[in-house]
């Protein structure tokens, strides 16, 4: 994939949720293209190993632990910044499959501070550091699931519609600016993680997500598409992709090959 080398003003990239799955792709991806990335995640160990990986890869990386979630924590983050280049709006995730009416309110709160809060954390305490760059790109990574709905995921489609509006709105009030707002929703993706967090470690239900699918889509697949966004000559706004594996229709039509 041929990319543009970014800026000196705009090569930070700040990339959350990269512990693991798409912002550990994306990470890898963006730092190929010539960008500075700064992990976070909750997980210290896996960002500080990726950042050495993409270290010896003859990338240029740092880890720096972060709850999402904590807004104190979010703010004292952005203090380290003058500018920043890029953000990458990735940490969220699902938890529970049940119906509206026995949903735990305890998980829909989890999941909307996660895909919602963080990112608007993150974005409010960062947009000034984009600004700055003169040539910003924020991008949400939100779900298929932000554009429609289905039976038994009503927190998690609730939170990720969240995601989509904050991104469309903020897309509205800063235009103008020197800074871009980008919306990525895939849908299926096979992680090592996603379903099994989603079903409390429940392998069994995990597996079943994407039994008979043959050709789910992969972490890397969306880290290319975030790349590809990310590297579009300045002028160019990819307001919103969606991008599904073949088999996969919408989000209640999938083609499985069962036995």
């Amino acid at each position: 994939m041929a990319t543009a080398a970014p800026s000196a003003a705009s090569r930070i990239a700040v990339v959350t949720g990269a512990s693991s799955g798409i912002g550990a792709a994306t990470a890898r991806r963006l730092a190929a293209a010539g960008y500075r990335v700064v992990l976070t995640a909750r997980r210290k160990d896996r960002i500080e190993a990726l950042a050495e990986e993409i270290v010896a890869a003859g990338g240029s990386a740092t880890a720096y632990p972060l709850d999402v979630t904590d807004r104190a924590a979010v703010d004292e983050f952005a203090t380290a910044f003058t500018t920043v280049g890029v953000l990458i709006n990735n940490a969220g995730g699902a938890l529970g499959a049940d119906p509206v009416a026995t949903g735990d309110p305890a998980d829909w709160r989890s999941m909307y501070e996660t895909n919602v809060i963080g990112t608007l954390n993150l974005t409010q305490a960062l947009l000034p550091k984009l600004d700055a760059s003169g040539d910003g790109t924020i991008v949400v990574v939100s779900s298929t699931a932000g554009h429609g709905t289905y039976e038994g995921g009503a927190g998690y489609v609730a939170a990720k519609h969240g995601a989509h509006v904050l991104a469309e709105t903020l897309r509205l009030e800063i235009v103008g600016r020197p800074v871009r707002v980008i919306e990525i929703a895939p849908g299926m993706v096979k992680t090592d993680e996603f379903a099994l967090t989603r079903f409390g470690g429940d392998e069994d239900r995990a597996a079943k997500v994407y039994e008979g699918v043959a050709d789910p889509l992969t972490a890397d697949d969306v880290a290319d598409t975030i790349a590809w966004t990310v590297t579009r000559p300045s002028h160019v706004n990819v307001d919103l992709l969606v991008l599904r594996p073949r088999a996969q229709a919408s989000n209640t039509k999938v083609h499985r090959e069962l036995s």
